[in-house]
């Protein structure tokens, strides 16, 4: 008798407890225009209100996307993709619609923002380096053309152009531990400045 009271109230417990943890959801990456806010929820992307209500799902792809970024007139979305066992670069509207992949290269392309003029797309590779740091490319949003490398020698997470694009900030390093807080190691997450005229930094 006494065990199976112990198994009903371990079930009561485990239910109460799944009931509770359902209710929190991990929403991360998030990119915003003047209106909506995309982000990427168990491997897709949704968009919602900057003031709030339901989520529309954008993507159901059976591969991941991830890292959404706003196009600077927020008309369109890039975004990583992994389709058909390969990382690549696409772009869709904002409103929803077919993605488009821009970049075709075997090796992993992440996306991680746009150039001020709202003509290309800055994406991560490892494509010529000979080395498995990445570096900063940009690609035509059209996808037309070969992608031309920034002249910087090591890239590793988001960048930001400044309004009249002769800078850029940006981490010259992945981040080691996205959830660790206060971590002081070799690979503690930094941003630089570089200048896209001389190829020159400034660390802050």
């Amino acid at each position: 008798m006494k065990k199976i009271i112990l198994i009903f109230l371990i079930a009561l417990f485990a239910s109460t407890n799944f009931a509770q943890s359902d209710k929190p959801m991990l929403f991360r990456q998030p990119t915003m225009n003047s209106t909506h806010i995309v982000f990427v929820f168990a491997g897709d992307l949704w968009k919602v209100s900057r003031t709030g209500g339901v989520a529309e799902r954008l993507t159901s792809n059976t591969g991941n996307e991830s890292n959404p970024k706003f196009s600077p007139d927020g008309n369109w979305i890039a975004f990583t993709g992994e389709y058909d066992g390969n990382i690549d670069a696409y772009v869709m509207p904002a409103n929803g619609g077919e993605p488009r992949r821009i970049t075709y290269h075997p090796g992993n392309d992440a996306v991680i923002g746009w150039t001020p003029d709202n003509n290309s797309i800055v994406f991560l590779s490892t494509r010529g380096t000979g080395m498995p740091v990445p570096k900063m490319y940009a690609m035509n949003a059209n996808g037309e053309g070969l992608p031309r490398e920034l002249p910087f020698p090591m890239a590793g997470g988001s960048a930001s152009f400044s309004p009249d694009g002769t800078k850029i900030a940006y981490m010259p390093l992945a981040p080691a531990f996205a959830q660790w807080k206060k971590y002081r190691g070799g690979r503690t997450t930094k941003i630089w400045i570089g200048n896209l005229s001389d190829s020159s930094v400034e660390e802050i």
